[in-house]
């Protein structure tokens, strides 16, 4: 059951009705994580992909203060364009809900209204963890702990290369968030297949990755699990190129002061600007190779629901 304090759109709510595949997509990385007109661009490409490999696409945000799932072209486009959009992760929903307000959502916050709207197959680029030097600042996602609350396959292209991989992968083992590397013995880590971490697990097709699922739900272990997909090789930035230019824009990161919440943009944006936009050009491949597997786990869980 939908909750009652979403509106969704036409297509998505017929979908959610008649069982067809639905696959949810933050909305973040459309108004904090790359430039406009990229940004729209890419959005309008993911849905279509999703669309073409046989499951809705269920883009989520808030505008005027409602949480929506799914989206027209001309929201897509505020999103993407406009000058007040908060980023909003789960604690943020209902301040911009009272205030009417624009959010793009976090992973965390869309895992969460994905799971009010009764979607269970979210896609986005990377997640969110822990933070390198959260020993001293605490700095720890909030999408951790949806994982380990709220029950949404989360497909991604593993942990964002900023962050403490090993801290992030020892939390998620302490939630109970089981961790599925796909066709893949090491776990990868967003721009690039390698991370020098083994994979907690690995499965090879999205009817595994489904059978993972039901098996988790069914025995009433709720919290989400996390579907590492690696970028293909062929667009991916070396692991030892890529940790070069992130110590860079860390240590920009330091002397400028930024932290919390706009820690993570400021980092994505700088990055872009350091390889001349040959990250943006990698995070646009890994969303779309991403959105191909969230339409096939999609239908894979709709064939067992």
């Amino acid at each position: 059951m939908t909750h009652p304090m979403l509106t969704v759109t036409e297509e998505v709510a017929d979908a959610l009705g008649d069982g067809t595949p639905v696959v949810a997509l933050e909305s973040t990385i459309i108004s904090h994580g790359m430039p406009h007109p990229q940004n729209v661009a890419m959005a309008t490409e993911v849905e279509g992909i999703i669309r073409e490999h046989g499951a809705v696409p269920a883009t989520i945000a808030v505008l005027d203060g409602v949480p929506r799932i799914g989206l027209s072209a001309e929201d897509l486009e505020l999103l993407a364009s406009h000058g007040d959009v908060t980023k909003v992760s789960v604690r943020d929903l209902p301040l911009v809900m009272a205030r009417r307000a624009h959010g793009a959502t976090t992973v965390a916050a869309t895992m969460r209204l994905a799971a009010l709207a009764g979607i269970r197959v979210f896609v986005t680029g990377g997640l969110g963890g822990v933070h390198r030097g959260a020993q001293q600042t605490f700095d720890v996602s909030a999408d951790l702990t949806e994982l380990g609350r709220t029950s949404v396959a989360v497909v991604s292209a593993g942990v964002k290369s900023i962050l403490d991989i090993g801290l992030t992968l020892e939390t998620l083992e302490t939630l109970g968030v089981p961790v599925l590397a796909v066709g893949s013995d090491e776990f990868p880590s967003f721009y690039s297949r390698s991370s020098g971490y083994a994979a907690p697990n690995r499965v090879d097709t999205a009817a595994e990755i489904a059978a993972v699922m039901a098996a988790k739900w069914r025995l009433g272990l709720e919290g989400g699990l996390v579907v590492a997909n690696p970028i293909p090789a062929e667009d991916e930035i070396p692991a030892d190129e890529i940790g070069v230019i992130i110590d860079q824009a860390l240590a920009d990161l330091d002397r400028l002061g930024i932290h919390g919440k706009d820690a993570t943009p400021y980092l994505l944006g700088r990055i872009v600007e350091i390889t001349g936009g040959a990250s943006l050009t990698a995070n646009i491949a890994l969303v779309r190779h991403n959105a191909r597997l969230g339409a096939a786990v999609a239908r894979e869980w709709a064939s067992l629901a």
